[in-house]
């Protein structure tokens, strides 16, 4: 089912609050372990500042991995999925079943444009021609707008995604978007993620065991080739490497 975006939040702490609140959350993090905290860590230091009502999962739907980790320690927590318009098949389906399965709310954000109407004003296949207008157009600016209703989102980026993510941190300040960004797999490989999927028996996309290791809008990623770059198949034939989601 669909559930309409409306703020779960009453009142929202100021966005020094917040900022302080990251900051201190990296301290405490790093406090934790000899390295860096867990996962479960990670999400446990959300749930003691943070309601449930408050925080957002962004997920693709590639799998449940983020999603089922958050919900075991924030149960209802709002799962924003991008619905741009250009998403396979299986990640609808995917979708589908993190609704049912999960202890989740399922949050279709919707772009300001249908893909027809967006055909109309720019022409059809936008994103061959200019592919981060596009992105832009049906994910960042949509995701924008949803995140004003929570004080703090849940990402899965990890760093051995992508050179531009080696950096990632546990928990940082949003300044684009004006809330705390909290990435508890950061320091996951893939196999890390499809072995939490598999022990916990949560959906998984199932593009992911066709050569599709990223998963993005149809029109804009193919199979990777074994030894490929597991984004190489992203944006194939551009420099762009990112949606702007995480830049």
């Amino acid at each position: 089912m669909s559930v309409s975006l409306t703020p779960r939040v009453t009142a929202r702490r100021s966005h020094d609050e917040l900022k302080a609140l990251a900051e201190r959350g990296n301290i405490e993090l790093r406090s934790l372990a000899d390295d860096e905290a867990s996962p479960a860590e990670v999400v446990a230091w959300v749930a003691r500042n943070f309601t449930p009502e408050s925080a957002a999962v962004a997920c693709s739907m590639a799998d449940a991995a983020l999603p089922h980790l958050v919900a075991e320690q924030l149960p209802n927590v709002d799962v924003l999925f991008l619905d741009t318009g250009y998403h396979f098949r299986e990640t609808h389906f995917t979708r589908d079943e993190v609704d049912r399965a999960l202890d989740v709310r399922v949050v279709d954000v919707l772009p300001e444009q249908t893909v027809a109407e967006q055909d109309a004003e720019f022409g059809a296949r936008l994103y061959e021609r200019d592919p981060a207008l596009c992105c832009a157009r049906r994910k960042v600016d949509p995701l924008q707008g949803a995140l004003g209703g929570y004080e703090v989102w849940f990402t899965g980026v990890r760093r051995d995604e992508a050179p531009t993510r080696t950096h990632t941190p546990l928990v940082t300040w949003d300044e684009r978007n004006g809330l705390v960004k909290v990435n508890p797999v950061a320091a996951w490989s893939f196999d890390d993620l499809i072995g939490y999927a598999n022990d916990q028996k949560v959906p998984v996309n199932l593009l992911l065991s066709h050569g599709y290791p990223s998963i993005g809008c149809e029109p804009c990623t193919r199979p990777v080739a074994p030894g490929e770059d597991p984004r190489a198949g992203r944006w194939a034939g551009f420099s762009k490497t990112e949606c702007g989601l995480h830049t």
